[in-house]
């Protein structure tokens, strides 16, 4: 292997001198009466990062000293009244801006009135912001903001957007756990803690070019001292309980910031599956039928662990560690299956039953040390992080199969055992600069990422009572992989026009080693990943934008690792450990009308698509799942999102998209031919917060998905969803109970069918989906401080998930 090249895509950044220009002004309410100790941020206005912070004076006034030449927005804000922006202005010199207006917060008054009067969904050059700090969306927890994210789909357990799988990152940090254990911790994590949800459907070059859709979700910060806690319980009832009880402490001095929460959860999830495999002779003719029923009963129990400390070391220096924890010591499956066997003429041939135990324990630990510092009064700053991640999964599985006659004779019994192990480290280290060249806003900074993953599986024919190892089912994959990236990036808004532009280079060294197979795949590969965003804002009421951007999908470790997972003897999932990195090209136009009405029209195609394609042998009668390339998976799209208050007590938004998805693949049999499936598809989700009472709260969503494709699996029907969530607070908001219902008519699980030439099949996972949830937070403390609650993670670790 060669050893790899350092690269840089490096530009040095031209330090600018503060000069002595000021921006004086005031906060007053709308009586004209001036607000002490508002708290008042200068933003940039390219990006509204964070520029200055300072408080009001008693008679209203502040003032903001040194400022760089360039443009900037002003935030004001203040408990019991509603933030407010001011319009975007230059500095040059001594600016003496307009008072800013705060205007009471109807939630702090008798009336029945919304939240916020500022829109909802926010608008900026890379991304839409869904605000739901203070309004009734925030009520349940963290994954249930996510999934009532106006244009987020819930697919099969995948959060996608614009049809595509979604990345979560908390605070622009990735969120580095298996879809389950994601779940898990944001259903743990208050949606009160949050402030924002960031849908970035064009990452920019700041960003890991791994992966498409990000979903990142913003915290709110605090600006007092003080302490506050809170503790919360949860049941949620499907086909059976889930329990989940939690405590959030959060302490802040002038100095320090220190903050730790922890939850247990007990889970008790039925899933349900229906399959149907009709295989077929050599001469096309058909040669037997399978109908299955599955049904899977898994008990969880998990402990989840987050703690950050904050350390202000100087005025212009930050210093943080943080450690998320998750450990499941038990996640134990118990299946058990039935499948009959039909002739040609439909009558019942043979049957067999399957009993498995699956059991799994697994830990993810991640520990984050990073340090910030202010350069100077121009709002440069230079950051740099460190992770690392250690990922241990241990598993069993038995199983046992029994073939009977029509009659229930015993004609035959099988039975085995595989236990397969797997432990991942990843390493990561960053650095990031933000600052101004002349007018421009500029970033720039690299990233190194190591990973090195083992898998082992053994494999133990036990029947009649003997256990022989088998070591042709046996697995021992070993993955390395190094990335070196290094991006910038320019962003500058002038009177009309904004544009933003970057470049992202990776250099990738990766080589999975299947022992078990004899089959080593090495990668070395250099890309390039532009991103290029323009809008033009022709007046306050009309925007057009354009946006381009290139990205990349690396396969998972499961992906690679050629290991089986039996659903029984004759159905199981493996990897590819031939899969290769895929890429992404998407473009997009956009028109909106008065920041509520949005229109976009995009393609993308991505080339070597990943997916789980689902191939019959028909000559020995098994199905088998594999992940692996498609030839390409492209996707054109028109979609509309809307959102306004359609009175003074009740905000609605909808979204809609038209779709069509087309993919190519070979089939993995002799044949080895080219297959082009498409679908073309209506998307529908509209959502109404409804404020009866300041202290009661309802929230109706309605999900409409006509049809999709995902590698060769179609769906059977239309897919329709229903939920409703009530909030009530007690104690001055002391005291907080939710009551909501999720698939409220039990339509949501529909069939997916694959059918083309000789391959047949279908199957109908119905999870609980339709589920009531209770429950109930209390806060102590001063608890209206907003705390410095975060997920720290890294990007590597979403490569642990499956597919």
């Amino acid at each position: 292997m060669k050893y790899p090249i350092l690269f840089s895509i490096f530009i040095t950044p031209f330090a600018l001198f503060a000069q002595s220009n000021a921006v004086e002004s005031k906060v007053l309410d709308d009586k004209k009466k001036a607000i002490a100790y508002a708290n008042v941020l200068l933003l940039k206005a390219a990006d509204s990062s964070f520029i200055k912070g300072t408080i009001s004076e008693k008679n209203g006034s502040f003032s903001f000293n040194d400022i760089a030449q360039g443009s900037y927005i002003i935030k004001a804000s203040f408990i019991g009244y509603t933030d407010v922006y001011s319009d975007i202005f230059e500095v040059q010199n001594t600016v003496e801006h307009p008072p800013l207006i705060l205007a009471e917060n109807p939630e702090f008054l008798d009336a029945v009135t919304l939240t916020a009067k500022r829109p909802v969904i926010q608008r900026k050059i890379d991304r839409y912001i869904y605000n739901v700090e203070n309004t009734v969306v925030s009520s349940g927890t963290t994954f249930d903001i996510l999934k009532r994210t106006p244009g987020v789909i819930v697919n099969q357990g995948q959060l996608l957007v614009k049809n595509r799988p979604a990345q979560v990152y908390i605070n622009d940090r990735k969120v580095y756990l298996t879809s389950d254990e994601l779940q898990q911790l944001l259903e743990g994590f208050a949606g009160v803690n949050v402030k924002s949800v960031e849908v970035i459907t064009t990452p920019p070059a700041k960003y890991d070019a791994e992966g498409g859709v990000i979903l990142n979700i913003v915290t709110s910060k605090n600006l007092s001292i003080g302490y506050k806690g809170s503790i919360n319980a949860s049941n949620t009832v499907g086909i059976k309980p889930k329990y989940n009880v939690g405590t959030g402490q959060y302490y802040k001095t002038d100095w320090l910031n220190a903050y730790a929460s922890y939850n247990f959860n007990s889970r008790f999830d039925v899933k349900t599956d229906e399959g149907f495999v009709q295989f077929y002779n050599a001469n096309g003719g058909e040669k037997a039928t399978w109908e299955d029923l599955f049904r899977r009963d898994t008990r969880t129990i998990s402990h989840s662990l987050n703690t950050i400390l904050d350390f202000t070391l100087s005025e212009t220096e930050l210093l943080s560690f943080s450690a998320n924890v998750l450990h499941t010591p038990k996640a134990n499956s118990d299946i058990t299956g039935r499948t009959e066997t039909y002739n040609p003429q439909g009558q019942l041939d043979s049957l067999y039953t399957t009993q498995s135990r699956l059991e799994n324990q697994n830990d993810n630990l991640l520990f984050n040390l990073s340090y910030e510092k202010q350069l100077g009064e121009n709002g440069a700053s230079l950051s740099a992080n460190a992770n690392y991640i250690d990922y241990t999964n241990d598993q069993t599985q038995t199983v046992a199969t029994r073939y009977l006659s029509p009659q229930g004779n015993l004609l035959n019994a099988n039975a085995f055992n595989t236990i397969p192990t797997q432990n991942s480290k990843i390493y990561t280290g960053q650095l990031d600069y933000t600052g101004n060249l002349g007018s421009w806003a500029f970033e720039a900074g690299g990233k190194f990422s190591g990973i090195n993953s083992e898998s082992r599986q053994e494999f133990f024919n036990t029947a009649g009572n003997v256990s022989d190892a088998d070591a042709i089912l046996n697995d021992n994959f070993d993955y390395t992989e190094a990335i070196y990236a290094s991006y910038f990036s320019f962003a500058k808004h002038w009177k009309k026009w904004s544009f933003k532009a970057g470049l992202r280079g990776e250099y990738t060294d990766a080589n999975g080693n299947s022992r078990t197979l004899g089959v080593v795949n090495t990668q070395e590969y250099f890309e390039l990943f532009p991103t290029i965003y323009l809008i033009n804002t022709l007046s306050d009421n009309h925007s057009f934008g354009v946006e381009y951007s290139r990205r990349i999908d690396r396969p998972r470790f499961q992906s690679l690792n050629p290991y089986r997972y039996f659903l029984n003897e004759n159905n199981f999932k493996e990897g590819d450990p031939n899969i290769q990195p895929a890429i992404a090209n998407k473009i997009k136009f956009n028109y909106t009308f008065k920041n509520k009405l949005s229109f976009d029209l995009y393609w993308d195609r991505i080339d070597n698509a990943m997916k789980a394609l689902p191939f019959q042998d028909n000559e020995n009668l098994t199905l088998r799942s594999v992940n692996t390339n498609l030839n390409y998976e492209q996707q054109f799209s028109f979609d509309v999102i809307y959102s306004e208050f359609v009175n003074n007590w009740m905000w609605m938004s909808v979204y809609a998209s038209g779709f069509r998805i087309e993919n190519e693949f070979n089939t993995l049999n002799n044949s080895n031919e080219n297959i082009v499936k498409s679908v073309t598809g209506v998307f529908l989700n509209t959502q109404n917060y409804i404020i009866f009472k300041p202290d009661l709260r309802v929230t109706v969503a309605n999900d409409f998905l006509s049809n999709f494709l995902s590698g060769s699996y179609e769906y059977g029907r239309p897919q329709y969803r229903l939920n409703i969530d009530i909030q009530k607070t007690f104690m001055d908001g002391r005291l907080i109970l939710n009551l909501a219902s999720e698939d409220l008519f039990n339509t949501y699980n529909i069939p997916l069918t694959s059918r083309y030439l000789n391959q047949n099949n279908s199957f109908f996972a119905m999870p609980e989906s339709q589920k009531i949830r209770v429950g109930l937070s209390y806060k102590f403390g001063n608890f209206k401080l907003n705390d410095n609650s975060r997920e720290t993670s890294v990007e590597e670790e979403t490569r642990l998930q499956t597919n």
